[in-house]
């Protein structure tokens, strides 16, 4: 494993996992910088706006061990965009951890190690990146993962309904609608969901409840 591969990190933080099946959880973050979008409602722009923190692989499984027996999350930005993000969720895998990665969807996750949880984003229109999102990944989602739908809007509220009808993607794995609550209330986004009686989960960012205000280190 090339231990030595070197990653321009964001941030690392130790915090509760704010989003996903593992919501409540507690959980290691490895914050990649870089990204290739540029979604409406990015919360984390300071990861393609500021220089990430040269690491090398070695020092970031040495950090990992330091807490041992939770699961890590590798994340950005878009972690996928860099080359020894592969080496590092092998190496995660290899420690015995629940890995998790959590990617934007416009990269091909042909080459993401089996055993890691992938979960992708399904950009809507009101991000403004729905078009660069590549489909061949819909194939390659197992159950155990994810798919994620952020919704400013009504209007993306019925694209990502026409997505899951038009993919078929009712029981391929976890689907998850969640609100951007400074353009559309989360019960609201409920009262949609039960009157569609649709197969998704209703997710609010843990995070922001417990910090809000706060945008790092959480």
């Amino acid at each position: 494993m090339k231990t030595e591969a070197r990653l321009a990190v964001s941030e690392t933080f130790y915090s509760i996992q704010g989003e996903s099946r593992y919501a409540g959880l507690p959980c290691l973050f490895i914050r990649l910088a870089g990204c290739n979008l540029r979604c409406s409602f990015c919360d984390a722009r300071y990861t393609y706006e500021e220089e990430g923190r040269e690491m090398n692989i070695s020092t970031l499984l040495a950090w990992v061990a330091e807490t041992p027996g939770v699961a890590v999350e590798v994340t950005g930005g878009e972690p996928l965009l860099q080359e020894a993000v592969y080496p590092l969720l092998e190496g995660l895998l290899s420690a015995g951890r629940t890995v998790l990665l959590e990617t934007n969807g416009s990269i091909l996750l042909d080459r993401v190690p089996a055993g890691v949880v992938k979960i992708m984003d399904l950009k809507c229109p009101d991000s403004g990146m729905h078009q660069r999102m590549e489909l061949a990944n819909l194939a390659l989602i197992t159950p155990a993962d994810e798919i994620k739908f952020v919704l400013s809007s009504r209007r993306d509220y019925e694209w990502a309904v026409g997505a899951i009808a038009r993919h078929r993607l009712a029981g391929t794995a976890g689907l998850t609608f969640s609100p951007v609550v400074a353009s559309l209330s989360p019960a609201t986004l409920a009262a949609w969901l039960l009157a569609d009686r649709l197969p998704v989960r209703l997710q609010l960012q843990l995070h922001t409840l417990l910090w809000p205000g706060q945008s790092r280190g959480v």
